[in-house]
């Protein structure tokens, strides 16, 4: 790869990258720091297309959020409710049947469900979900809870989260959500998620999982009051586990959303940080195979300018998302297999659309 170095500091950067050598927290800061971006986006277009070629990856799914009550109270959530507060809800088996049903297409292979802490239902609300979706949908991957949920179902059970987990495969669990990681230092969850699973609990939690042969994914939540080098510290810590485990597939970099709609826009991640910060993951993150651009936080034009930034997924249809948009994000709640394969191949990528283990379906 041929380079023109506005920033001679990146030459050694540059080449450990071109050695696949692994980059030092001390690099990823100096990739954070240069104004020399298009560079930065060169070396991580690089290794994806070492690793990926042109190829770029999504895949047709449904979200769903089958409780928004929530004992914690994180400081960057709109999603969540108190027992009792107006919006709460908790949906039965009924109304997550009718839920599904009236938002269904055959082409949807994967449940994406993510919900509250609601400790005013029994774990077994919990396995009963899945249950009851295995059931009607057998052909579809369950993608549910997130380690900080496996956490607070150990709690909730009295369980271990060993047998938590074993107890969620029981009932048809295919894979966990990447949620619920935010940022992985104590500082960071003791001023923005302090009711939450600890670092050293989201990361056993995920261990658990690939201990008991489950491949999961894994997100960074930026954009707030983290440090550039916490978000290092937070890379290092997933690429540590992935060297003992092998079990995570993706790495998703979630732009922060403001708490309205209505707040300024000094409050969002600028589009500059956004595309920076998945091309560091691409870096960064040398025995990841994937890095996602996700379309619901940064939106589908930047999604597509991250294909250049080292990302060779972007995410789902979706359906319907719902916490990112309680949040306030701006972006559509959903996109279609033909608006997704548009974005791809007006990028000049290949469109391959996947299951949830990255299995080709078809390539367009």
């Amino acid at each position: 790869m041929s380079t023109i170095l506005l920033d001679q500091d990146l030459q050694g950067i540059k080449d450990k990258v071109m050695n696949g050598e692994r980059l030092s927290i001390e690099d990823g800061l100096k990739l954070y720091d240069t104004t020399d971006l298009l560079t930065v986006a060169q070396l991580a277009n690089h290794v994806n297309e070492q690793k990926n070629g042109k190829n770029v990856y999504f895949i047709q799914n449904m979200y769903i959020n089958p409780t928004n009550v929530c004992e914690a109270s994180c400081t960057f959530c709109g999603f969540k409710r108190k027992p009792g507060e107006e919006g709460a809800y908790t949906m039965d088996e009924q109304e997550l049947l009718k839920y599904v049903e009236d938002r269904w297409n055959d082409n949807i292979r994967e449940f994406h469900i993510v919900g509250g802490h609601n400790t005013e239902v029994p774990f077994d609300y919990y396995l009963d979900t899945i249950r009851v979706l295995k059931k009607h949908y057998p052909q579809c991957t369950v993608k549910a809870y997130t380690g900080a949920e496996i956490e607070f179902f150990a709690r909730l059970s009295g369980l271990s989260m060993k047998e938590v987990l074993e107890e969620l495969v029981k009932a048809g669990l295919d894979t966990l959500p990447g949620g619920g990681a935010e940022i992985l230092t104590e500082r960071y969850r003791a001023k923005m998620s302090p009711e939450k699973a600890s670092t050293d609990e989201w990361l056993e939690a995920h261990e658990l999982a690939h201990g008991l042969g489950l491949k999961t994914h894994a997100t960074m939540l930026y954009g707030s009051i983290e440090k550039k080098e916490e978000r290092l510290i937070h890379m290092d810590r997933l690429r540590k586990l992935q060297d003992k485990t092998n079990g995570f597939m993706v790495f998703i970099p979630l732009a922060m959303q403001p708490k309205s709609v209505n707040a300024g826009l000094k409050r969002r991640t600028s589009a500059y940080d956004d595309l920076r910060t998945i091309a560091i993951s691409r870096l960064m993150l040398d025995n990841f195979d994937h890095i996602k651009a996700y379309w619901i936080n940064i939106g589908p034009q930047l999604t597509q300018m991250a294909l250049s930034f080292g990302s060779s997924d972007i995410h789902g249809t979706l359906i319907e998302e719902r916490i990112s948009h309680s949040a306030g994000a701006l972006t559509s709640q959903g996109l279609t297999r033909e608006e997704l394969i548009h974005l791809i191949k007006g990028a000049d990528k290949q469109p391959v659309e996947r299951d949830t283990f990255y299995n080709v379906i078809q390539r367009y």
